[in-house]
């Protein structure tokens, strides 16, 4: 056992799943005690994504006005930085990996993290149960995990972490949210939530899980795609995601910053999180239906194949992934893709011609989920926007011809696809 190995053993797994995050768990339980009588844990949610909304408008678009943050402002021990996570250059080098490759990490946040939550029995409970009762839509909930990052990668902004800003404010936001979400348990499911197995709602062993998601996971699916980081990108990617960690209230950021060190160790503890549950495979089939209806024609089933691509050879046991939520069979010219990738493999002359075709079909099919969250999502209190910058560089024609029109091809899409779906059956 090295060095890493007793920093993270059994016991510390054990400590954290049983862990919430007490300091804002005692904010939000005040404050709910101030609310009025009938408006519980679940009016508190629906406020807090509200608020959150609304703080983060101001954030990217100051109007000189204080925002009416109450909740907000009575999270005093989270102002500023933490003194080891103020290397602007770090930071700057770890937010220009999403500048860089955001297309990519974008397709990863689909097709790899978000199926990475799902197989974490907890997780995957609150995701379609409570968080359900507040928005009533699932691509609404993907559109606000999407947000979070690009406001937190902030493409090269590098005061986007600093308070004030949108990835320093969507850090608070989101902590007080899992406090309340914690609270909405406790108020509507404490019979039917089994503490001792799972500890309570978005535990400490949970953030730290979804904390690798964003970052390791990340990395290993842009690795499939064809896209391979360096050491000094990832150790600085690790980081900035290690200060929105600590902003988060994530324990083991607490003090200082995950390395690459710790990367085989947690990635091996968190391995064993996985597992089949209904709801998982509830939310995947879903996630699954929104993404392939934005799908050309003739490559609906593109996202299933890539699901299966990214997790094909995973280590940890992730390769369990889509048999684990019941990811449908990859599409019949994508089984081929696998085979001649193999051969690929062994005949390094052939990799980097499949390697193109597979960064091709990831930033195709990124790009059309990207859209899809655009055109559905892009008003309202919690909208899903991208900066200009992006906009430009994915190519995504954001005018109301351009929306309009890809309305119609949506439309066209599904009338043709309806009678062949009808006779199949939901597949």
């Amino acid at each position: 056992m090295n060095e890493h190995d007793e920093r993270w053993p059994e016991e510390r797994f054990r400590q954290l799943r049983q862990q919430a995050d007490p300091d804002v768990d005692k904010v939000v339980a005040g404050y709910l005690e101030t609310r009025p009588p009938g408006q519980g844990a679940l009016e508190l949610v629906k406020a807090v994504i509200a608020e959150l909304g609304a703080a983060k408008r101001e954030a990217r678009e100051p109007s000189g006005e204080p925002p009416a943050a109450e909740i907000f402002e009575a999270i005093e021990f989270v102002r500023e930085l933490p003194e080891w996570g103020d290397d602007r250059e770090l930071l700057a080098r770890g937010q220009a990996v999403f500048a860089d490759y955001g297309l990519y990490q974008s397709a990863a946040l689909f097709f790899a993290c978000l199926p990475m939550a799902y197989v974490e029995v907890s997780s995957a409970r609150v995701l379609a149960g409570v968080s359900n009762l507040a928005t009533h839509s699932l691509t609404r909930r993907v559109a606000e995990t999407g947000q979070m990052l690009v406001d937190v990668m902030g493409l090269k902004a590098t005061d986007s972490l600093q308070p004030g800003r949108p990835g320093h404010t969507t850090a608070i936001g989101l902590r007080i949210l899992h406090s309340v979400v914690r609270a909405l348990v406790e108020e509507k499911y404490a019979d039917r939530w089994d503490t001792e197995r799972y500890g309570p709602p978005v535990n400490q062993e949970l953030l730290l899980a979804t904390l690798f998601d964003f970052s390791v996971v990340t990395w290993e699916a842009m690795e499939t795609m064809g896209v391979v980081l360096t050491d000094e990108e990832r150790t600085a990617n690790l980081y900035t995601w290690s200060v929105f960690g600590h902003l988060m209230g994530i324990e083991v950021c607490r003090d200082g910053p995950l390395t690459l060190d710790d990367v085989p160790a947690v990635s091996a503890r968190l391995g064993r999180m996985l597992e089949t549950s209904d709801e998982g495979r509830r939310l995947m089939a879903m996630l699954l239906t929104e993404m392939e209806a934005y799908m050309p024609l003739g490559w609906r089933k593109m996202p299933r194949s890539l699901v299966h691509w990214i997790f094909q050879h995973a280590e940890h046991g992730a390769d369990r992934v889509p048999e684990l939520l019941g990811v449908p069979a990859p599409a019949w010219w994508f089984t081929g893709l696998f085979a001649v990738a193999r051969s690929a493999h062994r005949r390094n002359r052939l990799a980097g011609p499949v390697r193109g075709v597979v960064r091709w079909l990831v930033r195709k099919a990124g790009r059309h989920v990207v859209v899809a969250l655009i055109d559905r999502h892009s008003d309202g209190q919690a909208a899903f926007r991208i900066p200009d910058e992006l906009a430009r560089a994915w190519r995504i024609k954001r005018s109301a011809p351009a929306v309009k029109t890809r309305a119609i091809r949506r439309s066209v899409r599904t009338t043709l696809r309806a009678p062949a779906q009808g006779r199949k059956g939901p597949r």
